[in-house]
């Protein structure tokens, strides 16, 4: 158990080493980010003092090794747009991004299980047949074309819910959150169907695809045979087995929704990471950037971490196999 949660820390060390390498790589081929911060009178002193400021006429792999070291003391260096702490600015932005994929994870996660559960327990229903129907826009549309067509159903023509931004937020503490105000829920529903669409269908079919095996297994025949009811056969006996391998693809899921919130923020101009990302590429701000970037990889790799032992726990076979 040990050597299995060593190896799955450093295969996670590693993937965020060559992330942040390949990331950083890229960078260099964006633009020059000194054409943004100097006007058009800037005289050559001018541009090569800036360079030895910002530490750009330093070797790559100088600059990336101090990368690396300031990252780990949480110091992603100076905006070079707006001329503040990467790490502040990623502080005011991260609350909007988390509560947006939050809503939405919980939103996917829930609908996707019960519908799935539903569509698969009910698979002759007109019902279900609608559901997976249905189900084909969430999966067939992308994420800015659903946004925008919400937009203007609810908001242009309807006029019920906000079309842009996150409505009135309150501070608690170094968090800024519009849970706690009318106008935030408003102005989170949409965005939060909008990123969470895609996932829900996803998660939905996933789970009717393996519980539909599940219920062909003999086991369940055999549990039938004694004589227990099918509420006890279907989500006692079949749903536990089905979302065992449901749990992977949920798992990375989540990760996804934080790294397509890029998509939706910039639909509904949510301040969150993802739009502060766009504007970041405009103006060639590697710090912004890179932080942004890293941040992602950490979420993601996190994330497939806790799934990996999650699955030592859950399926007893890991476990054996380990030793």
């Amino acid at each position: 158990m040990i050597n299995y949660i060593f190896k799955r820390v450093a295969q996670s060390a590693l993937v965020l080493l060559v992330v942040g390498f390949v990331a950083f790589s890229m960078f260099r081929f964006m633009g020059d980010p000194i054409d943004n911060m100097l006007g058009q009178e800037r005289t050559e002193a001018d541009v090569q003092r800036l360079r030895g400021e910002l530490g750009l006429d330093l070797p790559f792999l100088v600059q990336y090794g101090r990368f690396l070291s300031d990252a780990v003391q949480g110091d992603f260096g100076v905006s070079y747009r707006q001329g503040r702490p990467v790490s502040e600015i990623i502080v005011e932005r991260l609350p909007a991004t988390l509560e947006l994929a939050a809503v939405s994870a919980t939103l996917a996660i829930s609908l996707g299980i019960v519908l799935g559960v539903f569509t698969a327990i009910r698979r002759q229903g007109w019902l279900a047949n609608l559901i997976m129907t249905s189900s084909l826009i969430g999966v067939s549309l992308p994420t800015f074309l659903i946004g925008i067509l919400l937009i203007y159903v609810f908001s242009v023509n309807l006029g019920w819910l906000p079309s842009f931004g996150r409505g009135e937020v309150v501070q608690v503490g170094f968090w800024s959150t519009g849970l706690l105000t009318v106008s935030g829920w408003q102005a989170l529903i949409l965005p939060a169907i909008t990123l969470g669409l895609y996932q829900m269908t996803l998660i939905m079919r996933l789970v009717r695809s393996e519980m539909l095996e599940v219920l062909r297994q003999d086991y369940i025949r055999f549990a039938r045979a004694r004589g227990l009811s099918e509420r006890i056969v279907n989500f006692r006996h079949a749903l536990k087995n089905t979302l065992v391998p449901v749990i992977t693809v949920t798992g990375l899921q989540l990760g996804s929704i934080i790294a397509f919130a890029i998509i939706t923020e910039s639909v509904f101009q949510w301040p969150g990471l993802g739009l502060l990302f766009i504007n970041a590429i405009q103006f060639v701000d590697i710090p912004v950037m890179a932080a942004y970037l890293m941040l992602i990889s950490v979420i993601f790799v996190t994330i497939n971490l806790l799934v990996d032992l999650l699955y030592v726990f859950i399926d007893p076979r890991l476990r054996e196999g380990d030793k």
